[in-house]
């Protein structure tokens, strides 16, 4: 039988069904869904100090559970549904069957074209691939906004916090860029996410850093990380997964898709030796954990322009990724008071913040128009290639201002509201602590950050069966 006669007959194969694209937006998906789980699980529980491993993978992991059920229940159509205001879509489920196996559509996204034309973003796949598809990409923001508040933040306000967020301020990002919101209709672009999740992310995560409170001051002067290999294998799912993350932007797989790939690599692997570079020559060494800061720090600026910019551009966007956010992280951040008040435990604020700002200007600039008829439904181009140009990089800015803003309030009023309910920061005796005191479980063996077993000084060790999650296995405690 032929493969157009045996498509017709095939309930599971409809006529509309690009099963090319179909395969790659499901392995995107995956890729996406790596770089959080198990990607910023592991990094963020090796990057922090030993006694807080357990609490910030937990909070990574949470997040992701909890954000896939507030997606399909209601938020994915708050973000890519019909319009309830020009920044907002209506909330509705994602679950019904009908619903998932129609072919993707994003309602709002319906563009006029000058001969009376009518386009709209209709992917050659399910809903539900489309629905999975930009979950991960919600959940992957507010794992990277947690890594602004590790190490202190109440583990009890923070699941109060994730549904939250998620609903009053990522669904008005999404939909206002990407959902047909009036950002989108007006021009602004956001590839895959500089603005929607990056900027958003280092901007709410500065802000709920300042409401929550800082660690202990121990705790902000020494906070080395617990394992730096693991650390490593964290930084590698999520520089390998940002070929879904990206590359699966364009919703099929087709040559912007293969462009939007090669530049994120390329602009990834410049930026990590520029922010290497500055580190061996500032301090005198090169750093394993600076050159993970470029390393994302380039895969966040290249984000919002991914596949609409040529290589050399993404070269030009790694220099100036891996230069401008070092010096806002390694040399500002130390002279700005304001900056230094407020304890952003993993500098969000310069890798995502900084770089996603930065990444969406420079689309603004360096947007070829070529690359931009591959995939925008309006004539579109960055101010280098002159034309209207310069109204793009204009339109750039003010969407930063929009999110900026969106982000500052909401965060503040939600956390406002979380705290007549939820201490925001840890007790202080959890914060001593530290996992033990939360969870009631460690990472590693029970004595401190790189010190070696004293009998005299940690006392004798004991059997206990404290936790009963350890395989049914009997910890060990310390009898001081």
């Amino acid at each position: 039988m032929e493969a157009s006669a045996y498509r017709q007959v095939s309930p599971a194969a409809p006529l509309w069904l690009n099963k090319g694209d179909n395969a790659w937006q499901m392995i995107a998906s995956i890729l996406v869904a790596t770089q959080s789980m198990p990607g910023l699980v592991i990094l963020y529980a090796s990057i922090v100090k030993k006694k807080w491993a357990v609490n910030s993978a937990f909070m990574a992991l949470y997040a992701f559970a909890a954000v896939l059920i507030c997606w399909v229940l209601l938020c994915f159509r708050m973000a890519f549904g019909d319009e309830l205001l020009p920044f907002w879509g209506k909330g509705a489920p994602a679950l019904g069957q009908k619903y998932l196996i129609a072919q993707a559509r994003i309602p709002e996204s319906t563009h006029t074209h000058e001969d009376g034309t009518r386009e709209t973003v209709e992917p050659l796949y399910p809903m539900a691939t489309l629905v999975y598809f930009q979950f991960t990409f919600a959940a992957i923001t507010l794992i990277l906004l947690a890594g602004s508040v590790l190490g202190r933040m109440n583990i009890k306000a923070w699941m109060a916090f994730v549904p939250l967020w998620l609903i009053f301020s990522y669904t008005v990002g999404a939909f206002s860029l990407w959902g047909g919101g009036f950002l989108y209709h007006w021009g602004a672009i956001d590839y895959s996410g500089g603005y929607v999740i990056h900027l958003s992310s280092g901007i709410a995560g500065l802000t709920a850093a300042y409401w929550v409170g800082p660690r202990l001051k121990s705790d902000r002067e020494r906070f080395p990380p617990n394992n730096v290999l693991l650390m490593l294998a964290g930084a590698g799912l999520l520089w390998m997964g940002w070929s879904g993350f990206n590359g699966g932007a364009p919703y099929a797989a087709n040559i912007d898709a293969s462009m939007a790939m090669l530049n994120t690599n390329v602009c990834a692997a410049t930026s990590l030796l520029v922010w290497t570079s500055l580190d061996a020559v500032y301090f005198g060494k090169p750093s394993v954990i600076g050159a993970v800061q470029g390393m994302m720090t380039g895969l966040v600026c290249i984000t919002p322009g991914a596949g609409l910019v040529q290589s050399w551009a993404a070269i030009v966007m790694g220099i100036l990724s891996g230069s401008i956010p070092w010096v806002s992280m390694m040399i500002l951040h130390k002279k700005f008071a304001p900056l230094q008040k407020v304890d952003d435990t993993l500098g969000v604020f310069h890798t995502h913040a900084v770089a996603g700002l930065l990444g969406g200007l420079l689309t603004g600039l360096l947007a070829e128009p070529e690359l931009c008829d591959l995939i925008l439904s309006v004539n579109t181009r960055g101010a280098f290639y002159g034309g209207n140009g310069g109204m793009q990089f204009l339109k750039q800015m003010v969407a930063a201002l929009f999110v900026i803003g969106w982000n500052i309030v909401s965060t503040t009023l939600i956390l406002l509201f979380i705290r007549l309910f939820i201490p925001l920061r840890m007790p202080e005796e959890q914060l001593a602590i530290g996992d033990d005191a939360v969870h009631g479980e460690e990472a590693y063996a029970l004595w401190g950050d790189g010190e070696k077993y004293d009998p005299s000084k940690h006392g004798r060790i004991t059997e206990t069966t404290e936790s009963p999650y350890v395989n049914g296995a009997r910890g060990v405690t310390i009898n001081l």
